[in-house]
């Protein structure tokens, strides 16, 4: 009888050691493989990442192409135009963006951006706030700022959230730039930062349809009148009043 106490005790922690190391065996697995995760991409998984780069690639020209041709022809351009434009099928296009709405959105979030880090460049690489300025007004001109005029067309949502923490940067970075030219005393005092933004908007915007498609040459120069002219001293007296952003907003 003492026999049988025993072998059962013995088969007991026979019986718990085994489990104790299946136990560590699967926990030692589950570390492996939590390793094996964290270490470099097996191969099959560094072909999933070209199409997602391809795919990016394609929204890219989608918004670049989109961006030109709303500035030549306007908004209403047909969107099959874009995608040949672009480069990519209409399917590639519509599976980006579902509709006319969804892509004028990111167009004008993608140049109000991209301007408002133009405004950041120019203050870093010119001293002379005025220069600053001009250096901000003539690479806004090379960004096509022209495109944000769909934002008055009301095809989407222009009180977007996106679209209004990118203008609320843009504007901010903008009125930085007239402040500092007005306070050194290189910028007249009759302007505000609303009739910058008019003149950009009007300058790089051809009008739809017109037959003078090599406008874009002359968009620099009449900048750089438009700029002249916003030197001090003043050569004459403007009429009405400046333009601020409050005005700009008003319907």
């Amino acid at each position: 009888m003492g026999s049988d106490r025993l072998r059962r005790g013995k088969g007991r922690r026979v019986a718990v050691k085994s489990v104790a190391k299946a136990v560590a065996q699967a926990v030692a697995g589950s570390a492996t493989q939590a390793v094996a995760g964290r270490g470099a991409a097996p191969t099959g998984s560094c072909r999933v990442a070209r199409p997602r780069a391809d795919a990016l690639r394609n929204r890219e020209r989608i918004v670049s192409a989109a961006r030109e041709m709303f500035v030549e022809f306007g908004p209403d351009v047909p969107l099959d135009d874009v995608a040949r434009r672009a480069g990519v099928g209409n399917a590639t296009l519509y599976r980006n963006f579902p509709d006319r709405a969804a892509l004028t959105h990111e167009v004008v979030l993608a140049v109000t951006s991209r301007t408002t880090l133009r405004a950041e460049e120019a203050v870093a690489a010119e001293s002379d706030p005025f220069a600053a300025l001009s250096r901000f007004v003539h690479a806004a001109a090379d960004e096509r700022i022209g495109a944000l005029c769909p934002m008055i067309s009301g095809v989407f949502d222009k009180d977007h959230p996106d679209l209004l923490a990118e203008r609320d940067r843009l504007e901010e970075a903008v009125a930085g730039l007239v402040s500092r030219a007005q306070s050194a005393g290189r910028l007249r005092t009759d302007i505000a930062v609303g009739d910058v933004l008019v003149a950009l908007s009007q300058l790089t915007r051809p009008l739809p349809g017109i037959a003078c498609q090599g406008i874009d040459r002359f968009t620099h120069r009449h900048l750089q009148l438009f700029l002249d002219g916003l030197e001090t001293p003043a050569r004459s007296e403007l009429p009405g009043s400046a333009a601020t952003l409050e005005d700009l907003r008003r319907p």
